[in-house]
């Protein structure tokens, strides 16, 4: 198996695994520190350190010496147990307490220039009319032009209250328009989608990540949903790497019926030690459900996904998740760094730890230890649970699971692939581009005339036409992209959605990029006709 993505892997070691609902400023127990010898090793630390700080024939930095050490003690332990410097640790917790202060843009650097891809509902700058497609060309009357990614952060954001100049350049317009931002605080979505889907009584909640806030935006968004005639649901954790257990208890608990266990902890030390019951009265006990898990679904995910399948409320469907049952704490350090370490082991209502062997930890990034499964109907799990050398488990109504693992779906689809001409149209940004820089340009005021907010509508009327398919030629020949008949005709479906998802991207954010992915997403399509099982499985009418 490939190695996992980077967005995983970051928040895996450095962000998402925030398990057990403890919050960032934890206070260090004196029960962590024990064994007779721990005084000599600290001072055989300091001798060392001191010596080489004296004696070694270069000048020494020994805070990077320090950090070093940290690191590598860390190392010996799991692959989560980890160190996060100073200057990462504010990143980290914007992240999960699901928020940060600044403008409240999202933006891409095309031609060396900052395009607004989308300004955040809700935040200032789309209070003040900035739209996506306008390019800032000016930063407090400095030139704004070639910027880098990292750079265009330290200029926007800032304290809530205090203000930037910026000065836009927007089609259409002879003039640069000067708007004058004053910053605030900007929500950081742990939802990243929330739509129905076109022609079915089936809502989707895709949820990137378990912050601090994810709770209550996956309960409005269900709420609305169900208002918007939502009868059943697929709640989408693929490439959700985690983060805040509380978060997933809670969630799992609105759809699970009073009386049941839905996770527990167990670790070295006996307050570590915690056990999660579901409570009576959960606004979607009944609702039909199908939760949907990939190899980038992880920590929390597999706690929502694991009580999901052990109690029998719905099916679980795509690729095994991918097995991480350790739960970290975080301990802050005096200058402003911290250190997380695993404190306990949580199980699944079943009680089977999902965590794989960590032993050798570029294979335990790498996905081994997966059981990838066979496609298709998994059920009765009869084909992995063939595997002798890991721990069977019983479902509520008897069916065997595996432990060691990872959460393998009751229903196996593998994620379908694009050929190498649509991945080049990909990475050259010729979709991009064209979308941002010519479509919506020219069409992006009508479009939102015409649809207004009604996303269904534009999923109903809106068509990719042979002029759009001209268009992203002409983009692809200036931009060095050779166009490929036939590798077109292979990817017509996609390369069509493609373009659709990205103009209603510009209009409605991710919630319509994400509605028109789903006609060529295989393994939602999957997931729309299982519905009739997971009800039968939760015997529900």
């Amino acid at each position: 198996m490939a190695k996992q993505p980077t967005r995983l892997r970051t928040y895996l070691i450095g962000a998402a695994v925030l398990l057990g609902g403890i919050g960032i400023g934890a206070v260090m127990s004196p029960q962590l520190i024990s064994g007779d010898s721990i005084y000599d090793q600290v001072q055989k630390f300091n001798t060392i350190l001191n010596m080489a700080s004296k004696n070694y024939v270069d000048d020494v930095d020994t805070q990077k010496l320090t950090e070093a050490a940290i690191k590598g003690m860390l190392n010996e332990l799991d692959p989560h147990s980890v160190y996060i410097p100073a200057k990462e640790l504010t990143k980290v917790e914007e992240d999960f307490k699901g928020s940060f202060e600044g403008v409240g843009v999202e933006f891409d650097i095309l031609n060396d220039t900052i395009t607004i891809v989308t300004p955040i509902s809700g935040g200032p700058s789309e209070a003040l009319g900035i739209l996506a497609g306008d390019k800032i060309v000016r930063i407090d009357g400095q030139s704004a032009v070639g910027l880098t990614r990292e750079d265009v952060p330290k200029k926007l954001r800032g304290p809530k209250g205090t203000q930037v100049r910026v000065d836009i350049r927007r089609a259409g317009e002879s003039k640069i328009l000067e708007f004058t931002i004053t910053r605030d605080k900007i929500p950081l979505y742990s939802v990243s989608a929330s739509y129905m889907v076109e022609g079915s009584d089936v809502g989707v909640i895709a949820v990137n990540r378990f912050s601090a806030t994810t709770f209550d935006e996956v309960m409005e968004s269900a709420r609305k949903l169900r208002n918007d005639g939502m009868k059943k649901l697929i709640l989408d954790l693929r490439n959700n790497p985690g983060g805040y257990m509380d978060q997933a208890y809670k969630i799992a608990d609105e759809f699970v019926p009073g009386g049941y266990k839905i996770v527990y902890t167990k670790g070295r030390q006996a307050n570590f030690d915690e056990e999660l019951v579901s409570t009576s009265g959960g606004e979607f006990e009944k609702m039909p459900l199908v939760v949907m898990v990939n190899g980038g679904s992880a920590s929390a995910s597999e706690i929502v996904s694991g009580a999901i399948q052990d109690l029998d409320r719905g099916l679980v469907v795509g690729e095994t998740s991918f097995g991480k049952g350790l739960v970290q704490r975080q301990y802050p350090l005096g200058d402003g760094s911290a250190f997380r370490l695993t404190i306990s082991r949580y199980y699944t209502p079943s009680g089977r730890s999902i965590q794989r062997p960590y032993k050798d930890k570029s294979k335990y990034y790498g996905g081994v230890g997966r059981d990838e499964g066979e496609e298709g109907e998994n059920i009765t799990h009869n084909t992995d649970t063939k595997d002798s050398s890991k721990p069977k488990f019983k479902t509520l109504s008897g069916r065997t699971i595996l432990g060691g693992g990872g959460i393998t779906p009751d229903y196996i689809v593998k994620s379908d692939t694009i050929n190498m001409f649509s991945r080049q149209l990909r990475a050259k940004s010729v979709f991009h581009e064209y979308i941002v820089n010519t479509y919506m340009k020219d069409h992006g005021a009508e479009l939102r005339a015409k649809y207004g907010s009604d996303l269904r509508a534009f999923m109903r009327g809106f068509t990719v036409g042979d002029d759009m398919i001209q268009g992203l030629r002409d983009m692809a020949k200036t931009k060095k992209v050779e166009w490929d008949d036939k590798g077109y005709k292979e990817d017509e479906d996609f390369i069509r959605t493609e373009l659709k998802a990205r103009v209603a991207y510009g209009i409605w954010s991710t919630n319509g990029s994400a509605a028109a992915y789903t006609s060529v997403d295989k393994q939602l399509q999957k997931a729309l006709t299982l519905f009739p099982e997971a009800m039968k499985i939760a015997k529900l009418k």
